[in-house]
This record gives structure tokens, C-alpha cells and sequence, in this order.
């Protein structure tokens, strides 16, 4: 259960690239069209957009190539300067942070990993996963330590003395990843950390993310393109289009209610089996309860052989053991194939 506190808050966040951004925001009374852009040769980027990332939640932003979502998180930590809004953590507004306090927020309680594994040839193993503890001012002997016991933590521990040219690239990406946990980050910023990687090795740093959450229990904004990624492993996802927020829900709400046509090509594909649970497709109670019973927040993948193998309905139970409501072998089917008219 997620807690009702935010630890990142954004308020009506933009990046617009052009010759006066700051101008060209206040012409329009802060609220510039797709047309006012194109018209005046500015590119909005991020466009007027808001959330929250609650403590220790997993928010994956995702969209097509060149939606925004990669511009919004470099805005959030100020690898590119926002043109307007807020980003709040800890009750500070970071678009005010000084340099000398943003150096310091990025070494304390931030941790980056991005595409790019972004490590320097030279080191070996040890000293780059040491580097940002080496540059805040900390022993060696502390750094090292600290170092080998992120490397453990990723399953990396023998290969300090390796150098990144003789890893393979799913070993180098868990450096980095060790690299961005050695700070000790309250939060964690992945631009599509895995995108590079062969399908294998990719579903295999999917399973070791997940596992590290479960351990550490981060708060984590995450980006990425892969819809099937996005799933796997976020408590909401966000959408973007032309810098724009379009929809942010729960993977089971963005499944059976899209906001809009492009949210829904998004979901055509998803794996509606691993996301539903029982709880959301089940129909009212009428007449008598049926014995037969399974928890409402049995994913349909789970409950599907037992459900097609019986022609009876099923209970949907709450987590007070109470019937919600009924399933029907019928009903599982349309929810699996919404469009396909019932056997």
C-alpha cells in the first residue's frame, strides 16, 4: 500500500526550447497552443505538467519517441533548467536550489542510471561504482567498502578488479545501477535504463530491479517506451504526447478506462490477463451467493483454468472474506477478449 505522501511534487512543469521561452509562455497567458508552437518555431517539450511520486512508489512515465518523457525528467532534476512551474521535494522548490544545493541534493538523495551505462573505461569495477562517494570527499578505504557492498547487493561481488570493456552489457548496467545506489539516493531517476540490453538480459535486469525494490524500497521515476516493461514493474504509469501528461492511473485502470484514443493503442496490446483482477471485472450480487469463491485481487491469469473449468459462477471475495460481487466463465472471457462476443 502506497503512503499518501509525495516525496516529488510537480506543478505545472514546462521546458520549451526556442529563442525566448520565458516570452513566448507569458504572450500566451502561460496556456500557448500546439499552433502558437508551431507558428513561432518553439518546441514544447514539457507542457504544463503536473503529478505527484508518492514514497516508495514505482511511477513509470512513458510515450513515443520524442513525447517528452525524457526532457521531463531531466527537467524534474535540473539536467535541463525548466522554463516554468514547480518540482517540490522535501517542501523545496528545486527551481530555486542554488548550484552549490543542487550539487548537494544530486550527491545525497539522488541516484541517476540512464541508456547510456556511462562508465568510464579507465576505472575498473570498484572505482566506478566509488566514483561519487570518491568526488563528495570520502576515504578510500570507506568508498571501497561502501562500493563492495553495492556490488554484492547486484550480484556482481568477484568482479571488482574487472574493467567495463570485459563485462557483458547486462554487467554493465548493474554497475551503473550499483554506481547510482552507492549515495544511499532517496530517490531514483531511470531513463530507460534497459532499453539497450538483448530481450534476455533486459527481462533479466527487469527481475533484478524488482528484486531491489522489494529490498530497498525506493521511490523511483522511471521512463520508459516498453508498455509490457511498464507494466512489470510500475504502481502507476504516466502517458505522454506532444509534452503532455494524457493520462496517469494504475495499470488496471488504464486498461479499462483509457482517456483517450492514444492511451488506448497503448493498452490494444497489453496482456490483459496479467493485469485485471477479479475485483474489477466482477458483476453485482443478485440472489444467492455462490459457494464456489476466489479473492477479488486474483489476477485473471491466476483464476482462469479454474473459472473455464466450470460452467457455475464464482464469489469475488474482499479482503474481509465478504462477497463483492460474482464471475462467470463468461465474464472472464470478455474480459480477456472485450471485443469478441461471448460463447
Amino acid at each position: 500500500m502506497l503512503q499518501a505522501t509525495p516525496k516529488i511534487s510537480c506543478r505545472h512543469l514546462w521546458k520549451i526550447f526556442g529563442a525566448d521561452p520565458v516570452g513566448f509562455l507569458k504572450k500566451h497567458q502561460q496556456q500557448p497552443t500546439l499552433d502558437a508552437f508551431a507558428a513561432e518555431k518553439y518546441i514544447g517539450a514539457v507542457r504544463d505538467v503536473s503529478f505527484d511520486v508518492m514514497d516508495n512508489e514505482i511511477l513509470v512515465i512513458m510515450g513515443l519517441s520524442g513525447s517528452g518523457k525524457s526532457t521531463l525528467i531531466r527537467a524534474i532534476t535540473r539536467l535541463h533548467d525548466p522554463t516554468a512551474g514547480e518540482v517540490m521535494m522535501d517542501g523545496k522548490n528545486l527551481l530555486n536550489a542554488s548550484p552549490s544545493e543542487l550539487i548537494e541534493i544530486r550527491r545525497h538523495k539522488m541516484g541517476m542510471v540512464f541508456q547510456n551505462f556511462g562508465l568510464l573505461p579507465h576505472r575498473n569495477v570498484i572505482d566506478n561504482v566509488a566514483f561519487p562517494l570518491e568526488v563528495s570527499g570520502m576515504s578510500r578505504t570507506l568508498r571501497d567498502a561502501k562500493a563492495r557492498e553495492m556490488l554484492k547487493l547486484v550480484g556482481l561481488e568477484g568482479r571488482e578488479a574487472y574493467f567495463p570493456r570485459e563485462l557483458s552489457g547486462g554487467q554493465q548496467q548493474r554497475v551503473g545501477i550499483a554506481r547510482s545506489l552507492a549515495v544511499g539516493p532517496e530517490i531514483w531517476f531511470l531513463d530507460e535504463p534497459f532499453s539497450a540490453l538483448d530481450p534476455l538480459i533486459r527481462r533479466e535486469m527487469q527481475d533484478e530491479f524488482i528484486r531491489l525494490q522489494k529490498l530497498l524500497r525506493k521511490t523511483i521515476l522511471f521512463i520508459t517506451h516498453d508498455f509490457d516493461e511498464a507494466i512489470r514493474l510500475a504502481d502507476r504509469i504516466g502517458i505522454m504526447k506532444d509534452g503532455e501528461l494524457v493520462q496517469l492511473a494504475t495499470p488496471q485502470e488504464m486498461v479499462l478506462h483509457p482517456a483517450n484514443d492514444y492511451v488506448r493503442e497503448f493498452v490494444k496490446i497489453a496482456p490483459r490477463d496479467k493485469i485485471l483482477t477479479l475485483g474489477a471485472i466482477a458483476r453485482p450480487l443478485t440472489g444467492e451467493v455462490p459457494k464456489q469463491a476466489l479473492a477479488a485481487d486474483t489476477k485473471l491469469c491466476d483464476a482462469a483454468a479454474q473459472i473455464l473449468a466450470s460452467d457455475q459462477r464464482f464469489s469475488v471475495l474482499n479482503q474481509n472474506q465478504q462477497a463483492m460481487g460474482t464471475v462467470s466463465r463468461e465474464d472472464l472471457i470478455e474480459a480477456l477478449f472485450p471485443h469478441t462476443a461471448p460463447l
